[in-house]
């Protein structure tokens, strides 16, 4: 009975593939295909939903009112993803959901305003990764070399080890959002439709893909000076994309059956690894000087490092996390990119001073040509519970821009903790994060803040 019930129902073997840092989690929403376990679905579900409280920039207001302050509740991440082991050498898999989801935005199409659709109501789901991968070489078929291929709507986006990290166990609340450079301008939410190469040599890991990124038509400003030329996203009929990350894995070797980069292990594995990446489109931008229209080349380049060592040898015990990363981006002159997650605000058009130049509410310069160096750290402490039903793990990250379209560099910074309940299954996490604000790109920014409360659950 208890074999035909593993058969036909959910796996509850202790694997440390899907393990989050609980000792109770095992496989989660397995379903066996075979009694052997080795062909099956795997099934997750998470929501994050923030809290927070904002420092708006200037010119800012919310529901029609002029507000330099306020508090806002939202979905930050909706999802679902199955993926299907045909084979032991064919895989499936589909992710999809809703981002971004506030009491005031976010929404569906249709009638806006008090009933029906519109505003923040029923937002629209959609996949975010749908591929197909067969394992050409399995591990140990050729010795220490293994090689899968695969197509659709992936997340082999190459460049840095944050640009394919998890959603499910970031050390921080969220991604610096950076790491993903061409988010929903000619990506779909960090994905592109192409085909990728994974696998590894040893310790070596690789991942490759070329890709037919998505069309964007943005219209440069036309400048008389050549020094004030304003790079948009404008690729007509994009020329394919060429992305790849390599990454040496100097202790524990980390899984690889899918694209998701762990951001915290918890001290459940032992991690040092270094590694490097590229993304690469010809044509991906356009200037306009005197009505001449001038294409650039989109060129990113990366390095980094992550390491996740437990501290003692005890159970629950301590554990420190910690990822550095310099980028070097380039998508022509003076390009910029404004970004706030869930910004809540628009701009209020009697407001009288100097405006942020990003625009009102959070957002921020996050994207552009330049360079920008990263680094984040966190320390899980220890707890003397056989099964403690909380841990606690503060953190701190750090960021310093230098964007061409600016003259002064700007740096920023967030702190926090993450309270662990049952490992990244169920967690809170607060955070304080600061964000540069300019009003002239001649003068040093000022700053502003946000302090956030998640509450995460995933199985």
């Amino acid at each position: 009975m208890k074999k035909l019930l593993t058969f036909i129902g959910l796996s509850l073997i202790s694997n440390s593939l899907y393990s989050q840092g609980s000792p109770d989690y095992g496989n989660g929403l397995k379903v066996n295909l075979n009694q052997q376990g080795d062909k099956y679905v795997r099934f997750i579900l998470w929501d994050q939903f923030w809290l927070r409280n904002t420092q708006m920039n200037p010119g800012s207001m919310v529901g029609g009112e002029p507000t330099d302050n306020s508090w806002s509740l939202g979905n930050r991440r909706l999802r679902a993803l199955a993926y299907a082991q045909i084979s032991k050498r064919y895989m499936i898999l589909a992710h999809f959901g809703i981002n971004n989801q506030t009491f005031i935005n976010g929404g569906g199409s249709g009638t806006s305003g008090t009933g029906s659709y519109g505003n923040g109501k029923k937002p629209q789901m959609f996949f975010h990764d749908a591929w197909n991968e067969y394992a050409v070489i399995l591990p140990g078929e050729a010795g220490k070399f293994s090689l899968s291929l695969g197509a659709g709507l992936h997340y082999y986006m190459g460049l840095s080890r944050m640009t394919m990290a998890s959603t499910l166990n970031f050390l921080t609340v969220d991604s610096p959002i950076f790491t993903w450079p061409l988010i929903d301008n000619s990506d779909q939410f960090a994905r592109q439709l192409g085909m990728f190469a994974k696998g590894k040599y040893g310790k070596l890991e690789y991942r490759f893909s070329l890709n037919k990124p998505f069309a964007t038509d943005l219209t440069p400003t036309n400048v008389t000076d050549p020094s004030k030329a304003v790079a948009v996203d404008n690729n007509g009929n994009p020329n394919f994309s060429k992305a790849g990350y390599v990454e040496y894995q100097f202790l524990d070797e980390e899984s690889n059956l899918l694209p998701f980069k762990v951001g915290s292990y918890l001290g459940t594995k032992k991690v040092f690894n270094v590694g490097a990446g590229f993304y690469h489109q010809k044509d991906g931008t356009r200037t306009s000087v005197n009505s001449n229209i001038e294409k650039h080349d989109i060129t990113l380049v990366a390095v980094d490092a992550f390491t996740d060592i437990p501290l003692g040898n005890a159970k629950n015990k301590m554990a420190v996390s910690a990822y550095a990363g310099y980028y070097n981006y380039q998508f022509g002159p003076n390009y910029i990119r404004n970004l706030g997650i869930m910004n809540i605000a628009s701009a209020d058009p009697n407001f009288i001073g100097d405006k942020a130049i990003a625009g009102p509410g959070n957002l921020q310069p996050t994207i552009g040509t330049g360079n920008i160096i990263y680094a984040q750290a966190g320390l899980l402490l220890p707890s003397q519970a056989e099964k403690p039903k909380i841990r606690i793990q503060p953190f701190a990250a750090y960021t310093h821009k230098n964007f061409e379209a600016f003259d002064k560099s700007s740096s920023q910074f967030d702190v926090g903790a993450n309270w662990f309940i049952d490992g990244h299954h169920a967690k809170i996490t607060t955070q304080y994060s600061t964000r540069p604000m300019y009003t002239s790109p001649t003068e040093s920014p000022k700053s502003k803040g946000e302090f956030i409360v998640q509450f995460q659950i995933y199985l």
